[in-house]
């Protein structure tokens, strides 16, 4: 039997979901952002002709070391309503052991947002790559420049929208190249504690696609904040983890709490101008603590897909409170991928070996597999020695 570490006691504990000994291939998934190209919701509410690329380019080094901007090589700043540019990302992504992209899906009560490049994939056929999608279920709002409480759409949930909504999807689950897990689609849920009744959506949703021919769901629901949810209590399938996991964070680097002796010190350092108020202003973690907390997780009593970051840092984003994962590297990356497939072949068969990787292209919170000025292509060419190591295949990475 497996051990794992109880994140709120730190006790190591026998896991409670049984592992299984077979072995087999495992299917990489990665979150997709969908964002790089204007829409008139942006030109509205952060300028005409606004994209994520306008944040990159802005982020700066806080501290000595910390590496930003991020700033992409192979691919450019592109615009995503270009076929070549998602055939590129696609075939880029194959080579290296990605099996395929979860796209992030908007959706506000029959309004969609960033909806066109998706589109575009399912209405041509191109790329003919494998993809699933993930309902980014989140009121939109001005959290990047701190004004959090200010809504710019919010979200309406009600039964009827749930049955419009997969009215809308039915299309995308009928596609040939949509990722199934027995046959049935893969579907995610970002928050559905946001749901008002998660379990009747789901019934809806079940039911609607019965009746089209599709045939039943695989649903799962991320575990970015409310974890420790057993999926079938609401009526899905698994939950998937996300990466950074916020409950297992390791100690702040080089902060400490105002009221002992070395905080003081600290922040009269900072106020001398000899160490950076960066510490003070932002959460700044050690991307190899996260790593080694991640990989020794208590695995739960219900299916639970694991998650890995190749980095994460979000100050593009944020002047004020960002959290920024420091002293990422490839070998870290592949350490921690390699740890999340072995544990996925020890625990799951058939379909469900499903590793997802956070993120395939998000670029202004720092996380993301396509090649970077610095690093080039060493982080998917980690990928794919993380896979054939374990499981020899066509993907190597490059040459």
């Amino acid at each position: 039997m497996l051990m794992g570490i109880d994140p709120t006691s730190g006790i190591a504990v026998a896991n409670m979901y049984d592992p299984r000994s077979s072995r087999g291939d495992v299917r990489l998934l990665a979150f997709y952002l969908p964002q790089y190209h204007p829409v008139p919701e942006n030109d509205q509410w952060w300028g005409r002709g606004f994209t994520e690329w306008r944040n990159v380019v802005q982020a700066k080094p806080l501290f000595p070391g910390h590496y930003q901007p991020h700033l992409p090589s192979d691919l450019g700043f592109y615009d995503l309503r270009l076929p070549e540019t998602r055939q590129a990302q696609a075939d880029m992504a194959r080579s290296h052991g990605v099996t395929g992209f979860c796209y992030y899906h908007y959706w506000f009560a029959g309004r969609q947002l960033l909806g066109r490049p998706f589109e575009e994939v399912l209405a041509s056929g191109q790329p003919n790559f494998p993809f699933c999608l993930c309902w980014a279920n989140e009121n939109w709002t001005r959290a990047w420049d701190g004004a959090a409480s200010e809504v710019l759409l919010a979200q309406r949930h009600s039964p009827e929208d749930d049955l419009v909504h997969i009215e809308h999807l039915l299309p995308a689950f009928q596609d040939g190249r949509y990722l199934r897990i027995d046959g049935k689609p893969l579907f995610l849920v970002y928050r559905t504690e946001l749901l008002p009744e998660p379990a009747r959506t789901a019934e809806i949703w079940r039911e609607r696609a019965q009746a089209s021919g599709i045939g039943d769901l695989y649903l799962a629901r991320v575990e970015s904040f409310v974890t420790d949810t057993d999926p079938l209590s609401i009526g899905f399938d698994a939950a998937v983890e996300f990466a950074p996991d916020w409950r297992v964070l390791p100690p702040r680097m080089l902060y400490r709490e105002r009221w002992d002796l070395l905080a003081r010190i600290q922040h009269r350092l900072c106020r001398l101008g000899l160490l950076s108020e960066a510490y003070l202003e932002h959460r700044v973690y050690s991307y190899e603590s996260l790593t080694q907390r991640m990989l020794e997780k208590f695995r739960p009593p219900y299916k639970r897909f694991r998650c890995v970051t190749p980095s994460f840092d979000n100050s593009a984003r944020r002047a004020r409170n960002a959290t920024i994962f420091h002293g990422s590297t490839p070998a870290l990356y592949e350490r921690w991928l390699r740890g999340a497939i072995e544990d996925t072949q020890d625990t799951f068969e058939g379909d469900e070996r499903i590793v997802f990787v956070n993120a395939w292209n998000e670029w202004a919170e720092g996380n993301h597999l396509e090649p970077d000025q610095r690093w080039g292509r060493a982080y998917l060419d980690a990928t794919a020695r993380a896979r054939s190591l374990l499981h020899p295949g066509p993907p190597t990475g490059t040459p």
